[in-house]
């Protein structure tokens, strides 16, 4: 990992913050005795958290069947673990303003993949669905990052893939001596997140994990890429979709050992989905 990008990271006292609110929620999901109304004392300080909370727990994505209009219905409701991925989701959406062409696609590529995510570790159960719901929701934090720390350079990047029809990563190695993948993993690191889902937006493109990896790591990498291609197939975050990739035959699908037909269940679920409850989330 760049060293001069970790102290630039860890020193910058000016860079987005992991918000209040998702910080005491995740302090309070470590506390064995905090209850519904302490988590929803927490959530309701900020309204704004709050009433995204509460858009998003009406979605379809939660699978409630009634109106939940109070936060400890929410929580009771979603229970303790997937509102810690709410509360964050809806959190962290206040990292991507102001919303300008640029944080909008990243916001909506980046809500995208948290969703992708989700419904592939959901179905295949083969890792957690919440943690794989903030890895698809984290894997492209850098670039909000990046485009904090030197805007006019980062609108190059954006340029030269939009108008040019240039790669991202491509782009990205002509103009910063970093990626996206170290920024954001560095990022993660400094919001105090767990090791597994630094190193999983780091290794997010490459897979490139030591051989003796845990396999628990490995597969969350490998959902969280999969769902970064997902959003490129349909073009969700980006210009356009990209239909000749051919997504049961990428590493990630391979390496989870998917079938075609599985793949393509999948990606109908999610876009589906998306379609669906896009409007919650954005």
């Amino acid at each position: 990992m760049n060293r001069d990008l970790e102290q630039i990271i860890m020193a910058a006292g000016d860079l987005p913050t992991i918000p209040i609110v998702a910080t005491k929620v995740m302090q309070l999901m470590e506390d064995e005795n905090a209850t519904a109304d302490d988590l929803a004392r927490v959530v309701a300080s900020d309204p704004a958290v709050a009433a995204r909370v509460l858009k998003i727990s009406n979605s379809s994505f939660y699978g409630c069947q009634r109106q939940i209009q109070t936060l400890p219905h929410a929580i009771m409701m979603l229970g303790f673990v997937t509102l810690k991925s709410v509360v964050v989701a809806a959190s962290v959406k206040q990292v991507y303003h102001p919303f300008g062409l640029t944080e909008k696609l990243l916001w909506e590529h980046s809500f995208g993949a948290g969703l992708a995510a989700r419904i592939i570790a959901s179905d295949t159960r083969l890792v957690n669905a919440e943690e794989a719901f903030l890895g698809g929701l984290f894997h492209d934090l850098g670039k909000i990052i990046m485009n904090f720390l030197d805007k006019e350079k980062f609108q190059e990047v954006m340029q030269r893939c939009y108008n040019d029809g240039i790669d991202f990563e491509q782009a990205e190695r002509t103009l910063f001596p970093y990626t996206h993948e170290e920024v954001g993993a560095l990022v993660i690191k400094k919001w105090n997140f767990p090791d597994h889902l630094m190193k999983a937006v780091m290794a997010h493109h490459t897979l490139a994990l030591t051989e003796d990896e845990d396999p628990y790591l490995v597969r969350l990498t490998c959902v969280v890429s999969l769902a970064n291609i997902f959003c490129h197939r349909y073009g969700i975050g980006t210009i356009a979709g990209e239909e000749e990739i051919d997504v049961a035959a990428t590493l990630p699908a391979t390496t989870l050992g998917l079938t075609a037909e599985k793949v393509d269940e999948l990606l109908f679920n999610f876009k589906e989905a998306y379609d669906k409850d896009q409007t919650f989330f954005t």
